[in-house]
């Protein structure tokens, strides 16, 4: 099993890239790895590492890859100057079939654009939707989709949402009919933006989906449902909020318990509870969103994931290549078409004011 790597994308430079994958290969000794990135600072990383990962280096291929997407790089410039990049490098190795997954921190936007062009879309999805999970209910987790790719969202893409939500909680975590459900402002009917009133009046009428109706925000840690559909500007802030106060609860719990002596002694005591709810609350367990929709499989890392969120990052790449994602998504979502009047217009994913120019490859 092959994946590639796009070394240069993350806030944390390639060697918390080439670190983090490292901690991936010595995890899974089925796995090798293509990194693709500027060589000097490639192999400065690899000489770097750690004696107990220097044993993983034979897996390990470097990719001289001359270009570099910045985080600030307007999608349109990275789809017609971004060729040399080694984000568009990792992506045409999954497109040619040398890699069977790519795994990037970089640019959201352009990664999501080069992704679409060089991989395509499987069935009638349109755009690709990022999928990721948040620790939720009793060591449980929920999907969100979508976090961030698609602004706003027309009823239709709400759908599509919950068709890929829905295949990859069963195929990828092994749930039997996930509850699916739409993220509003209240459970009532009547509540809620119009895109979110059709797309829920639609998902009633699918049986193949174990479709539960509206969700409140409260609902998302509560383990009220396994997958939770919502555009990608909601979406998005409920991802960041999560982690923001994830980060603080374990900041409070540290600094409450280094307070006193008397609750120094006590934290002795709860080390390994407070250990264990660390880490069911650390976002890093979670990094690794995946890019549902494409024909291939592309994983986005967190831009600011240390080698370790980096790692489940790579493993979760693993996970769907051996899971064959794309072909499940492809097969499940022909068998579960729906009739473009169902939705009204059908959503061509170029004309809508969700998505600005620069995302259309044609321009």
């Amino acid at each position: 099993m092959r994946i590639a790597i796009d070394a240069m994308g993350g806030d944390l430079g390639p060697r918390a890239v080439v670190l983090g994958t490292a901690e991936a290969l010595r995890d899974d000794p089925g796995l090798s790895v293509d990194i693709y990135g500027i060589e000097d600072e490639l192999e400065a990383a690899v000489e770097r590492l750690p004696r107990p990962f220097q044993g993983v280096a034979e897996r390990l291929t470097l990719c001289h890859a001359p270009g570099v997407i910045a985080q600030a790089t307007k999608i349109s410039q990275a789809l017609r100057g971004g060729g040399d990049s080694s984000m568009a490098m990792m992506l045409e190795a999954v497109a040619s079939g040398r890699a069977a997954a790519g795994v990037s921190a970089g640019n959201t936007g352009a990664l999501m654009a080069l992704a679409r062009r060089a991989l395509g879309m499987v069935g009638d999805i349109p755009r690709p939707a990022i999928g990721t999970a948040i620790p939720s209910g009793k060591d449980g987790r929920c999907y969100i989709i979508d976090m961030g790719a698609n602004v706003e969202a027309p009823a239709r893409r709400l759908v599509d949402f919950a068709r890929m939500g829905d295949v990859m909680a069963r195929h990828v975590d092994g749930i039997e009919r996930p509850r699916v459900a739409l993220l509003n402002v209240g459970v009532e009917a009547t509540k809620g933006p119009d895109s979110v009133r059709e797309a829920d009046t639609v998902l009633r009428t699918m049986p193949s989906l174990n479709y539960i109706g509206f969700i409140e925000g409260d609902g998302l840690f509560a383990g009220a449902a396994d997958v939770v559909v919502c555009d990608g500007f909601v979406g998005n802030i409920v991802l960041k909020a999560s982690e923001g106060l994830a980060r603080m609860l374990v900041d409070r719990f540290q600094a409450t318990f280094a307070a006193h002596w008397g609750s120094r002694l006590v934290s002795l005591l709860a080390r390994p509870a407070l250990l264990r709810v660390k880490r069911q609350l650390d976002p890093v367990r979670y990094n690794g969103a995946s890019l549902l929709g494409l024909s291939g499989i592309v994983i986005k890392s967190h831009g600011r994931a240390n080698a370790q969120g980096f790692a489940f990052a790579v493993s979760r790449a693993a996970q769907e290549i051996r899971m064959n994602l794309p072909a499940q998504l492809a097969h499940e979502l022909r068998q579960s078409a729906i009739p473009s009047a169902a939705c009204g217009r059908r959503d061509s994913g170029l004309a809508t004011r969700s998505i600005p120019d620069e995302y259309n490859p044609q321009r």
